[in-house]
């Protein structure tokens, strides 16, 4: 089997006619410019790429999108979203390991959407750095506030009935990890996938996060909070209770072996 080059590829499957293949593996980041050339830098992820390759199959009738990202700039991905959402083909996507930040709302394009039982998926508030005097960074945070309610569209317009915009707030601010049984109760995934991600492709798309020590502490921290209530029974909304259900036979947590193989290759 050839091996891809990049970490996004579009490309017409071979074996399916009318179905269009969609990889973002890998950051959501903008085009660049050599200021020493005078050219462009073209990004395989920004949205000017997607928008010229995906206007290449405006007729096709089927649309899979495979994600592996631990997401990337705001701006690309909202346009990625909307050209999705635009697109008049059936759109499935398979969140292949992870589907974190912006790479999550662009998962919600999806018609259907897929998650092996070991993947994940990360929501939080969107972020941006600034600079300037007072009323620009007053100006800044005010945009922020609107673009972070641009995304938390994407995900009350997929989630339905299944989420409330008050729970959906809280869970972006707390920087929620959702395992695959959590993105379908709440709405944000349709249906488990036959078989569980590959670890090691996994770990390799957050190892070329380059996220710097301190954002790795946070991340583990985060994921350990939210997987250890994964293992106490439940007895309202959010909440766990160790007495309302009888103890099973642990077994091999195939979420934190696939972390644990990311943090020790970190060491």
């Amino acid at each position: 089997m050839k091996e891809r080059k990049n970490m996004w590829e579009i490309k017409q499957a071979a074996q399916q006619s009318g179905v269009l293949e969609i990889y973002i593996y890998g950051d959501v980041e903008s085009d660049g410019y050599d200021w020493w050339t005078d050219e462009v830098i073209r990004s395989e992820t920004s949205a000017n790429t997607f928008r010229e390759e995906l206007a290449k199959y405006a007729d096709i009738a089927e649309i899979k999108l495979y994600i592996n990202s631990y997401g990337g700039s705001v701006f690309e991905g909202t346009a990625i979203y909307n050209q999705l959402k635009r697109h008049p083909a059936k759109k499935t996507v398979y969140i292949d390991g992870f589907a974190c930040s912006i790479a999550s709302v662009i998962a919600m394009a999806g018609d259907e959407i897929i998650m092996p039982r070991n993947a994940l998926m990360m929501i939080h508030n969107m972020w941006m750095f600034s600079y300037g005097n007072a009323a620009e960074l007053r100006k800044a945070a005010d945009d922020l506030d609107i673009i972070n309610n641009a995304g938390k569209q994407a995900y009350l317009q997929k989630a339905g009935e299944k989420v409330t915009e008050e729970l959906l707030s809280r869970m972006m601010d707390d920087e929620t990890w959702l395992t695959a049984e959590d993105c379908i109760r709440y709405g944000l995934a349709d249906r488990f996938a036959e078989e569980d991600a590959d670890p090691a492709k996994v770990a390799g798309v957050m190892q070329k996060a380059n996220l710097n020590v301190q954002q790795r502490i946070e991340m583990q921290k985060s994921l350990v909070a939210q997987l250890r209530q994964l293992t106490e029974p439940c007895t309202g909304e959010g909440e766990r209770d160790p007495k309302s259900e009888p103890k099973q036979k642990e077994e091999p947590n195939s979420i934190m072996a696939m972390l644990n193989g990311f943090f020790d290759a970190e060491k």
